[in-house]
């Protein structure tokens, strides 16, 4: 059967998005004895042991009496948050603390706990959420007033719950917002967000290259062919894509591209505006987490982001973005390779 992406309207339920909120299958094998800290950048070794010792109190005791209760009463719960470039191992730490926790972690992007924030309600995510002993959250950012304060808030009502949270992100804490919204309005929210965290900064290079960004050329119609030809790949024109992807939600594409091993786009083009660029960002993140490939003809990739958006609050969004892409194309490439 002919796959197809075009189209698809996944639908989840509140079990099922909580059911979710475990790591990606990029990371199924993250644990702290396979990160491979860099002997020239310490801050990572530094930053291991700093996650292994938030994970130890977790491991010493066994799950609390009384689960599936409220844990009012708890002590105060602790945060820690992982902040540096893309590509130096956050999420690894982050997956691997969840894996040594176990199930009682819950592991999400930032844009999953507002999705569930949106589709329980305040009260029950945060009921659902205090069921946790740590609380996961990747690719921490504040990118509206919105967002800032229902997270603000749910942090705060989880760590006095007793709750641990764990974030990482490319920003520091107190510097959340910036460049994207009038951030001056809503210090207090940071601040109160920063004031949760120990913050360990993490230095390196993208582990996925060294230097400069090195895409394969823009694909052939011949090299698409072969792609497609792979199973589990499905073909879509850049066009049609950038225009479905703003009829789902962002949080739901993780569901919309369930399945999937490789992409083959026809006829990439720069794109028209931050929306269409942001929630492109949301997807190469949901296909780099389940190990799709990606191969694209037209324009190189690293030409889809315009140089205004570059230079605007959002380029390590799209840095990230790139970096996977390059790597998911390199992927394709040795996908469809004769064995």
């Amino acid at each position: 059967m002919t796959l197809t992406l075009v189209g698809r309207r996944p639908v989840l339920t509140p079990d099922e998005l909580i059911a979710a909120l475990v790591p990606p299958p990029h990371f199924a094998e993250a644990s702290f004895d396979s990160y491979r800290p860099d002997p020239a950048h310490p801050s990572q070794a530094d930053a291991l042991a700093r996650v292994r010792e938030f994970a130890a109190p977790h491991l010493r005791r066994s799950w609390w009496s009384g689960r599936g209760r409220s844990r009012s009463g708890a002590a105060q719960g602790s945060g820690l948050y992982l902040d540096g470039g893309f590509g130096v191992g956050k999420t690894h730490l982050l997956a691997a603390l969840a894996f040594a926790v176990g199930e009682r972690a819950a592991f999400g992007t930032f844009v999953e706990y507002t999705n569930l924030v949106g589709a329980l309600g305040f009260a029950a995510a945060r009921a659902a959420l205090g069921r946790f002993e740590v609380v996961c959250i990747d690719e921490f950012e504040l990118d509206d007033p919105g967002d800032t304060l229902i997270m603000a808030r749910l942090m705060r009502e989880l760590t006095d719950a007793g709750v641990d949270v764990a974030a990482t992100s490319n920003t520091l804490p107190d510097a959340l917002g910036e460049g994207r919204f009038a951030a001056e309005d809503f210090r207090r929210e940071i601040q109160a967000v920063a004031a949760l965290f120990d913050t360990v900064r993490i230095d390196g290079p993208d582990y996925r290259h060294r230097g400069d960004l090195e895409f394969p050329p823009p694909a052939t119609s011949a090299d698409l062919d072969a792609l497609a030809a792979t199973d589990g790949t499905v073909r879509v024109a850049w066009a049609d894509l950038i225009e479905d992807l703003a009829q789902v939600h962002p949080s739901r594409y993780g569901a919309y591209v369930d399945g999937l091993r490789a992409v083959a786009i026809d006829d990439a083009e720069p794109l028209g505006d931050q929306n269409q660029a942001l929630r492109l960002v949301a997807l190469v993140d949901r296909l780099y987490d389940r190990n799709v490939v990606l191969l694209a003809s037209g324009v190189p990739l690293t030409e889809v982001f315009t140089p205004e958006m570059m230079r605007g609050g959002y380029r390590k969004k799209y840095l990230r973005a790139l970096s996977r892409l390059e790597s998911m194309a390199h992927a394709a490439i040795e996908h469809t390779r004769p064995v």
